[in-house]
């Protein structure tokens, strides 16, 4: 077995809590743009290019509505700026992965971000192609799940409202998971504190941004206790 097909079996494991909640949620996008409708074609070429859940949505309104390119722009940066920080933690990791560098950029996503930071890869494994398993296989589950919707939703007639709620559920099973296998408890605590507080300033619908600025902040000053911590 080469270190490609070594890779890609010690990533699938991972990402099947991801098939789960992946394929509940693309499914009903599928079905979603067929109800607005637009071509169930739309929701496999949006899931390919754009591969944003949250943004897809958006992107249905768009499609329906008139729109300036301006105000998607900024939408699009908005809904998806949490990525920034993201990517500010993956520095490390990803150096070194060569040219799937590029993908693991375009193709992150909250899930695969998730798994790809806590995830304790075997010495065995070659890490560039544990982290490109882990990215291609989320966003095939997600591809696959909009094709099956985009194609079939025309033939069905389902009641979505609410589904959105396994795509928290799953996240939150990660975080745990995440948070189990890292000792220090003081960073998590730090992170829960800042949402809450910027839940309360920002309220429901604007809070992710500040709050991943208030954990930047927080981290940036607990790191030296703890480096001290360690000496």
């Amino acid at each position: 077995m080469n270190k490609i097909q070594t890779a890609l079996k010690a990533a699938l494991p991972h990402t099947l809590p991801i098939l789960t909640g992946y394929l509940f949620i693309s499914i009903a996008y599928g079905i979603y743009m067929n109800a607005a409708g637009l071509p169930g074609w739309y929701a496999i070429v949006t899931s390919i290019c754009i591969y944003g859940g949250s943004l897809e949505y958006l992107v249905v309104w768009f499609l329906k509505s008139s729109w300036s390119p301006v105000t998607v722009l900024l939408t699009a940066l908005m809904v998806q700026a949490r990525h920034l920080f993201y990517g500010i933690s993956m520095l490390k990791k990803y150096k070194g992965t060569g040219k799937k560098k590029w993908y693991l950029i375009y193709a992150m996503s909250d899930e695969t971000f998730a798994v790809n930071y806590s995830a304790v890869i075997p010495e065995n494994v070659d890490r560039g192609w544990f982290y490109f398993w882990v990215t291609f296989l989320d966003q095939m589950y997600w591809v696959i799940g909009c094709a099956i919707g985009g194609l079939a939703g025309s033939l069905l007639t389902l009641n979505t409202k609410g589904i959105d709620f396994v795509m928290n559920a799953m996240f939150l099973v990660i975080a745990l998971n995440g948070i189990e296998k890292v000792p220090a408890r003081i960073p998590a605590l730090l992170g829960l504190g800042c949402s809450l507080l910027a839940l309360a300033l920002f309220g429901p619908n604007r809070f992710l941004i500040p709050a991943m600025i208030l954990i930047l902040i927080a981290l940036m000053i607990y790191r030296p206790f703890e480096q001290r911590s360690r000496q």
